[in-house]
């Protein structure tokens, strides 16, 4: 059995930046063991799967050891292959997911997530994201992920993360941010829980950064960067309820999956 599959780099300036996520458009859903044995298989942050559904797409995305309820930069990527390769003479792509309706419109060179707002709210840092982190953040969140604010750009250069110490918490991962230099706002995100030590790109995570900033700089349409070893940009824009995020996405490779099931 044969399994299409690409590999996208999403929120990426250029090959070989942002975050790779792999896409595997199935005609009908193969069993979840299969579907986590391809993403443990791929070992990229986030594999994506899709099914044609009417005239919209049924969509999950799987890391190495678990399934996620939201991501963005594999729904960026997924996007893509459907743009690119499903003949669409429509600018607007609707996924249903685990956190409900999604959509994707393309705009110019860039594609734009339109996602649900995951604002969290004020809380202690606990110990472990403490002594993980080894700085003391100036606030700090708590809702899908934790979310750590520090003072500046360098700060957030220079974490380097206890992930033994991260793995005692009990969320996703772990989200710290500043105020950028040449962007408005920088952010690093740490899953350690999820197979994942440090992501490149989080597109979900900008559901929480994003009205935090907004707030903050009293703006709604914003520049940020994650500042992974890859690197990734993003635009970013508060809509009332939701979260507009947009970036570039470009094909690095095509082929297929020998998929046996014996």
């Amino acid at each position: 059995m044969k399994l299409p599959i690409y590999q996208i780099d999403a929120f990426a300036p250029r090959t070989f930046q942002g975050n790779p996520a792999a896409v595997c458009p199935l005609e009908a859903w193969l069993p979840d063991e299969i579907l986590q044995a391809i993403a443990e298989e791929n070992n990229l942050a986030e594999t994506a799967f899709y099914v044609e559904k009417e005239s919209a797409y049924e969509l999950r995305w799987f890391t190495p050891t678990k399934e996620v309820d939201l991501c963005g930069h594999a729904t960026l990527a997924a996007a893509h292959v459907i743009f690119e390769n499903n003949g669409l003479n429509r600018n607007e792509i609707t996924f249903h997911s685990k956190s409900g309706l999604l959509g994707v419109t393309k705009c110019g060179e860039l594609l734009e997530l339109d996602f649900p707002i995951q604002a969290g709210v004020p809380c202690e840092p606990p110990a472990a994201l403490i002594e993980g982190l080894g700085k003391v953040p100036s606030q700090c969140f708590k809702g899908m992920d934790y979310m750590a604010v520090y003072k500046d750009e360098a700060t957030i250069r220079s974490l380097s993360p206890d992930f033994t110490k991260l793995r005692e918490l009990n969320l996703r991962g772990v989200i710290v941010t500043a105020p950028g230099k040449s962007s408005d706002f920088v952010s690093r995100f740490f899953a350690p829980n999820f197979g994942i030590n440090e992501d490149p790109v989080t597109g979900s995570a900008h559901c929480a950064m994003t009205p935090y900033w907004a707030d903050r700089l009293g703006k709604s349409d914003m520049m940020a960067t994650q500042l992974s070893r890859r690197t990734g940009q993003l635009r970013c824009r508060l809509s009332k309820d939701r979260v507009l995020i947009a970036g570039k996405t470009i094909a690095y490779l095509k082929g297929d999956i020998e998929l046996n099931r014996d």
